[in-house]
């Protein structure tokens, strides 16, 4: 493999793919690094090219080569901005209460000019948005009356096909059969939760936890129980562990890769003990697994679902965060309770869309998938180091900010003085949204936190807001 003439600098840009994923936490002090020629193969370029390269992160001082055992991210590397520290929730049954500040959210998203920070949802300029209407076009021509009809569940079959041949990827052995689309990743989690729970009903949830989820549980009546999570690993299970000896837990709702917000990535071993602590107990697991594919590493992450034996995890997913969020095209495998999520689904919205369902299943087993992901994967992981850079620029000395190993987004520990519901004001009527951290607490706690989008390209107009948003910060402090 050979680059073409005038590529000399070409090893600069290999080194500097491999800084992100250091300077992200993907590759953590003492990890060992692909070998190069391993690297050679993931990057397209030669040997020579990136012996050159890790050559040039050798001086940087972000790797070492260790005689006869390779190259090794050094241990002295730091971040410029430090990680929060691990959450500490009360462990007691708790109410929900977060669904008006999840409306005041997407009130301001829908605002005219505003900048998004605030909704984690990918840009439409980073969507390959022509592509995919092209081919909803053609399916749309060629459906025939099935483009029109109901489409009850279990849903499109070509797409039940697409998304179990995904699956392996992730570790999980699944057959068309065994998955149910929905409308939507939200849908997904609210017919999970109704299939095992009723109201009054204790469920575990992380704290910080993805807003929707404490809004579902909002709605159904349900009670939570926080449990602690750390920013690079997610979930604590000594914590859940200890708790499952006190408390009657319905059910446990968990994104073990790249948790919203905190992008935080359970090591493959966490995802086993998990999924076997609720085994024990005979407690399902909720798996959202919705930024599962953007991966800023070089595989994709295994999901807790393929360490399941006895059909108690229900894997969740939807295609809003990396392919078309208004398609609402979402889907699980919902184990044990296959049954009874197609009951719900039947009182829910009885179908999911067939046209937005038949185009998206043309895409991924036509090879565009796979194509775009490729280049969205590195697109994130650019956006998210190049928003955490300016961060740290832009914001008062004293922040912490987390290292996500994948998806597009940012948890930001503020000055104590701060409150994020003030700073939400103050950002809004500069045309900037956040999202604020008590809407990711059961209890509307983390005041002085928020979390922050990287989903939409990089612009004079961002960075400008973050400074502004910045200032905002100080004025608070």
């Amino acid at each position: 493999m050979s680059e073409a003439p005038g590529d000399s600098l070409l090893y600069k840009q290999v080194a500097g793919k491999i800084q992100q994923l250091i300077q992200s936490g993907t590759l953590r002090p003492g990890d060992r690094i692909p070998s190069v020629r391993r690297a050679s193969e993931q990057h397209g370029v030669s040997v020579t090219t990136t012996l050159q390269a890790y050559l040039e992160l050798e001086n940087r001082g972000f790797i070492e080569a260790r005689p006869k055992s390779g190259f090794f991210v050094r241990p002295q590397i730091q971040s410029r901005m430090p990680e929060p520290r691990a959450s500490k929730p009360a462990s007691a049954v708790r109410a929900v209460s977060v669904g008006n500040l999840q409306s005041r959210l997407f009130e301001a998203v829908r605002m005219p000019g505003i900048v998004p920070f605030g909704g984690a949802a990918p840009g439409v300029a980073l969507l390959p948005e022509a592509k995919l209407n092209r081919i909803l076009a053609s399916v749309a021509r060629s459906a025939g009356e099935r483009g029109v009809s109901y489409d009850p569940p279990p849903g499109a079959e070509s797409l039940r096909r697409e998304i179990a041949r995904r699956a392996l990827n992730a570790g999980s052995h699944i057959s068309r059969d065994e998955i149910v689309t929905t409308s939507g990743g939200t849908e997904a989690l609210m017919l999970c939760l109704r299939a095992v729970t009723k109201r009054g009903d204790v469920v575990a949830v992380e704290s910080p936890a993805y807003f929707g989820v404490l809004h579902a549980m909002e709605e159904l009546g349900l009670k939570a129980l926080e449990l602690p999570m750390h920013p690079r690993d997610g979930m604590d299970l000594n914590a859940l562990e200890s708790l499952l000896k006190i408390h009657s837990i319905a059910a446990c709702v968990a994104v073990p890769t790249f948790s919203n917000p905190l992008g935080a990535l359970m090591p493959d071993e966490n995802k086993r003990r998990l999924v076997e602590l609720l085994t024990r107990r005979e407690v399902p697991l909720i798996e959202d697994d919705i930024f599962g594919e953007l991966y800023f590493g070089a595989q994709r992450p295994r999901a807790a679902q393929s360490y399941d034996k006895t059909g108690l995890v229900m894997l969740c997913s939807s295609f809003s965060k990396t392919l078309a969020p208004g398609y609402r095209v979402g889907w699980i495998v919902p184990g044990r309770y296959q049954a009874r999520i197609q009951t719900l689904k039947l009182t829910s919205t009885l179908a999911t869309a067939t046209l937005p369902e038949l185009a998206i299943a043309e895409f991924l087993a036509n090879g565009g998938y796979d194509h775009y992901l490729r280049s969205a994967r590195r697109t994130y992981a650019e956006l998210v180091d190049c928003m955490r850079g300016a961060i740290t620029s832009a914001f008062p000395p004293g922040i912490k900010i987390t290292r996500p190993a994948g998806g597009f987004v940012l948890w930001i520990e503020l000055p104590k003085k701060v409150d994020a519901l003030a700073l939400d004001d103050l950002a809004l009527a500069q045309n900037i949204s956040i999202a604020p951290g008590p809407m990711f607490s059961a209890t509307q706690g983390f005041r002085n936190f928020i979390r922050i989008s990287c989903g939409h390209p990089w612009s004079p107009r961002i960075e400008s807001a973050l400074g502004t948003l910045g200032t905002l910060v100080k004025k608070l402090s």
